[in-house]
């Protein structure tokens, strides 16, 4: 359903526990910590980043 929504033009804030899948579907995302922005990046490169996998995937 988002990516459909999604190619019709419509800009979609996702806010998800579930951070590999939110990172699967996303054309960009966003990590927080204590209310900031510390990272963002297009959703599958992020899901690529040691860092974030360490820190949201438990890898």
């Amino acid at each position: 359903v988002v990516r459909d929504v999604s190619k019709q033009g419509v800009t979609i804030l996702l806010v998800e526990q579930n951070a590999r899948r939110a990172l699967q579907i996303a054309d960009r995302g966003y990590v927080m910590d204590s209310g900031e922005i510390i990272m963002t990046g297009k959703g599958r490169d992020m899901l690529d980043d040691p860092k974030v996998r360490a820190a949201y995937l438990g890898e």
